[in-house]
């Protein structure tokens, strides 16, 4: 296997590996390693079926399954069908896409450590891929912070609320979506977070505040709170932080959403087809000390 560095401020492409077998110990090691290196990781050209990619992502903790059931593969509840196709009039996925800049499940107590998406169907224009997904890089946003915002912020909890990206999705032209019930409130109620986490990988701090679930900093005034967190969201997504992965139909892209944000970008039209098949995987091993040196342990470059 080999780990290639991009041209770019995050991001490697894995090569000469086949993700469909086992991976072994070694690779896994310099994967995770990698991982919190680059932030975005891609294997092209894979064929993987949802067992296979079942079994790769477990190997970085507990995989997310679906409450509802709906858009999950019929024989493998771990992953997820993400597609814009229909069949006899009936989505085949879960459209992904236009969600603005995030990162999954920070509006959970278990936030999400890993996304792990391979390409079935990638659309195309003028022979142009569609469906760019954009990134950003969390640990160079908070190396960059003036030095005395790092000091005031240093031990400042942030509170995050998924009924802040529901309501924003409701408040675009044209949605249907009813607010959030009672119940699913209850289900999804806010949670507190670091706004400044220590990466479980490389030590290192990162920026954990993104515009689609972060909503206040606790213990302050909210006019102070919405200032501060409103020049993160800007600060964070300089272009200089950014980094764009042009989808190829077999790609295994995963990412680390500890110290990354994303966005899909919904640039394609119902009938330029796009099918991802996705497994999420909660960070419950990675801020184990134990798990994380068992894996660098076996990584190439561990000494």
């Amino acid at each position: 296997m080999k780990i290639t560095p991009n041209d770019a401020v995050m991001g490697a492409e894995l090569t000469d590996i086949d993700l469909s077998k086992p991976v072994s110990d070694q690779q896994f090691g310099d994967i995770m390693m990698a991982l919190g290196k680059y932030g975005v990781l891609n294997a092209p050209g894979q064929n993987l079926d949802a067992a296979a990619l079942k079994d790769f992502s477990e190997r970085f903790g507990t995989l997310q399954v679906s409450v509802s059931g709906m858009y999950t593969h019929p024989e493998v509840p771990e992953v997820m069908i993400l597609s814009n196709m229909k069949e006899d009039g009936k989505p085949l996925g879960l459209a992904d896409a236009g969600q603005d800049w995030h990162t999954d499940m920070s509006y959970m107590d278990t936030i999400g450590f890993v996304n792990v998406l391979h390409a079935i169907h990638v659309p195309h224009r003028d022979g142009k891929p569609l469906g760019a997904t954009i990134f950003a890089n969390m640990r160079q946003a908070y190396v960059d912070l003036p030095e005395d915002m790092k000091t005031k912020l240093a031990d400042a909890i942030c509170v995050h609320d998924f009924n802040k990206f529901w309501e924003n999705m409701r408040s675009r032209p044209g949605s249907e979506r009813p607010p959030l019930s009672p119940e699913a409130r209850a289900k999804r109620p806010p949670v507190r977070h670091p706004l400044f986490l220590t990466h479980p990988i490389t030590g290192e701090k990162i920026l954990y505040a993104n515009p689609g679930y972060a909503e206040y900093i606790e213990g302050m005034d909210r006019a102070e709170s919405d200032e501060i967190l409103d020049f993160l969201f800007r600060h964070q997504l300089q272009e200089k932080y950014q980094y764009t992965h042009h989808w190829t139909k077999g790609d295994v892209l995963f990412w680390d959403h500890i110290g990354t944000l994303h966005n899909a970008i919904p640039d394609y039209g119902p009938e330029e087809h796009r099918m991802m098949i996705r497994c999420q995987v909660y960070a419950d091993k990675v801020f184990e000390p134990d798990f994380v040196k068992g894996a660098l342990a076996h990584a190439t470059e561990a000494a």
